[in-house]
């Protein structure tokens, strides 16, 4: 199975083409944010360098958030425009699972990945490794970064943080409970090479228009709707715009 990968989730932009489980190519940058500038020429590029032709590719997985709310939707658009116009399958997986992968299979810790989701706040989710399979213990969620650090310390179990550790995240988080250790920074970078991966075993979706990001708190756009509309409610805003 020819697999392209795709997450613009967070800072990094990160592109994966990969065969059979084998990864062909790959290109990540993690200096720029114009990640909708960049990101069709390096699936372009990468394209080339393993003489695909876009029609060769045969499942387009996406990184769906959560993330940056920019970020999941130029990945998430491209990849269903791409499978729409392509006529591919497609794929949706969370970003903080891409994350978590990083850790290996061995590894005996509960695997929590997390983003800098501002103002205190972190996107986090808990996983762990069960025979060789990756289990979500604890639903990918939003909240504040010491609220995320008191569910940890009650699980009484050794902790894995994976992700960046900002300066504004640790003014607000308080003291690191004992059971918890730091990944070390280069575990941050998430990999598209395991999102094809994961991607690849998935259910695709049997409809690309069901596919919407997961952004875990309502967009800017659904806060200013609600001011504006006092008393009505949407099941869900992003999917009827």
């Amino acid at each position: 199975m020819k697999v392209l990968a795709i997450d613009t989730s967070n800072h990094p932009m990160s592109v994966a083409v990969v065969e059979d489980d084998q990864l062909l190519a790959t290109e990540t940058l993690n200096m720029v944010r114009n990640h909708s500038i960049y990101l069709m020429p390096a699936i372009d590029k990468l394209f080339k360098l393993v003489k695909w032709q876009p029609e060769d590719v045969d499942r387009i997985v996406v990184a769906q958030g959560p993330g940056s709310y920019t970020g999941i939707r130029i990945a998430v658009s491209t990849a269903k425009v791409l499978a729409d116009t392509l006529k591919k399958e497609l794929v949706g997986i969370s970003s903080l699972e891409v994350l978590a992968r990083n850790v290996v299979p061995t590894t005996k810790e509960v695997i929590v990945p997390f983003f800098d989701a501002r103002r205190g706040n972190v996107f986090a989710g808990a996983y762990q490794w069960q025979d060789g399979k990756l289990i979500n213990r604890i639903p990918d969620q939003h909240l504040a970064m010491k609220d995320l650090l008191q569910q940890l310390d009650q699980l009484q179990q050794p902790i894995l943080l994976v992700g960046h550790l900002t300066e504004r995240i640790e003014k607000t988080m308080g003291e690191m409970p004992a059971n918890i250790q730091l990944a070390p920074r280069p575990f941050a970078i998430p990999s598209t090479y395991q999102l094809a991966l994961v991607g690849e075993n998935a259910q695709p979706v049997a409809d690309i228009d069901s596919l919407i990001p997961h952004y875990l708190r309502i967009t800017e756009a659904e806060a200013n709707w609600q001011k504006l509309h006092p008393g009505e409610t949407r099941q869900n805003y992003v999917r009827e715009v």
